[in-house]
């Protein structure tokens, strides 16, 4: 992998591990964010907490071990994640920040993807 696949790869590993944990700890910051969404607050344990902390837990061990395949298997998971959470949020026309967030978040997996695909 280049030098930059690396960095992009390890800034969404750290983005999701600390959003997906965020969720798993039903951080009180984002509940309002989700209420406007018309998220269910027991939906942050699972699924959304799960994946996204699983997403950067595959994205890391692909990196640490030197297995593209595995990063490019979590980057997919993440990208098809935040494809869904968009949808979610435009089904609530909701354009808050998380939406925004959302939007990075695809960005950072879609850029981990195809670093990887193309190293």
């Amino acid at each position: 992998m280049t030098t930059a696949a690396v960095v992009v790869v390890a800034v969404t590993v750290a983005m999701n591990a600390f959003s997906g944990i965020a969720a798993l700890l039903h951080w009180k910051a984002i509940l309002p964010g989700m209420a406007k969404a018309d998220v269910p607050e027991s939906w942050l344990t699972f699924p959304i907490g799960t994946l996204k902390t699983a997403g950067a837990a595959g994205l890391l061990a692909g990196l640490v071990l030197g297995v593209p395949w595995l990063v490019a298997a979590a980057a997919a998971g993440l990208v098809l994640f935040f494809v869904c959470a968009l949808y979610t949020h435009v089904r609530a026309a909701d354009y808050t920040a998380q939406f925004g967030l959302a939007v990075v978040f695809l960005g950072a997996a879609g850029a981990s993807l195809v670093f990887t695909l193309t190293a």
